[in-house]
């Protein structure tokens, strides 16, 4: 089973040979690593020509934001199974692809997650949260549970069919994604109950009041559009990050 990894970077160079590094190093057979670099000036290129010959994929244009970037990748991938894994990430070890490929070779299952671990960006070692992200059921969407999206692998015939990320959406298009996926038509999920993906914090949704405001903005929009909760779910959404920093 080929799995297409994407990673879309911007002006990244410090932590990006780690993340490439960590996708290269993957015990799995068939890895299609593909990068959409959004017209970096910082040395970011120089990174990504120094391991051209080992990856499936190199775009550099400029783009219209992360999801169009990340949506560019799909229309390029070629693999059965698609995820992401962004320019401050890491696997959690070299066989996160091959146990993702083993919950895939069940032909009913759609889409796999797992757990994440958000980590200091200086020291990937010293967690900061934990996010065990645990079994799905429907009715969980409605009170603002969902997985890791960086964990989220979901075969490429699942995006052919019910479409890419909502470029409408700046921040909250993963969200969204999810949503339609799992809520709107039911996709059948996988869940790993361990650690698949390190993240670096940091994230653009976190990053200014301005940005969190427009996350909560754009999650609210994403649950009517698709039918699955309201304000009462958005509020139960953020609190149940709180059990993140203390959970181990």
């Amino acid at each position: 089973m080929k799995i297409s990894v994407i990673t879309a970077v911007y002006n990244n160079r410090d932590t990006l040979a780690a993340a490439l590094d960590s996708a290269l190093s993957q015990t799995h057979d068939e890895v299609e690593l593909i990068v959409i670099d959004g017209g970096s000036t910082d040395g970011t290129l120089d990174v990504l020509r120094s391991y051209a010959d080992r990856l499936a994929v190199l775009v550099s244009e400029p783009d219209q934001g992360i999801y169009d970037a990340l949506n560019k990748g799909i229309r390029l991938a070629s693999g059965e199974v698609v995820g992401f894994l962004h320019s401050d990430d890491l696997f959690a070890d070299g066989d996160v692809l091959s146990r993702i490929a083993t919950a895939f070779a069940d032909p009913v299952v759609g889409a796999v997650y797992g757990d994440l671990l958000y980590v200091r960006k200086v020291n990937p070692d010293q967690v900061v949260r934990y996010w065990r992200a645990g079994g799905f059921s429907p009715g969980k969407l409605a009170r603002g549970w969902m997985p890791p999206h960086p964990t989220f692998y979901v075969r490429r015939s699942v995006y052919e069919r019910l479409g890419l990320f909502d470029t409408n959406y700046r921040i909250g298009a993963d969200y969204d994604c999810i949503l339609r996926f799992l809520g709107r038509f039911g996709v059948q999920v996988w869940y790993i109950p361990e650690v698949l993906v390190k993240m670096r914090v940091g994230g653009a949704s976190n990053r200014s009041l301005k940005n969190i405001l427009r996350k909560s903005q754009e999650d609210y929009r994403a649950l009517k559009n698709n039918k699955v909760g309201g304000i009462g779910t958005l509020v139960w959404k953020n609190l149940s990050k709180l059990p993140q920093f203390f959970v181990r």
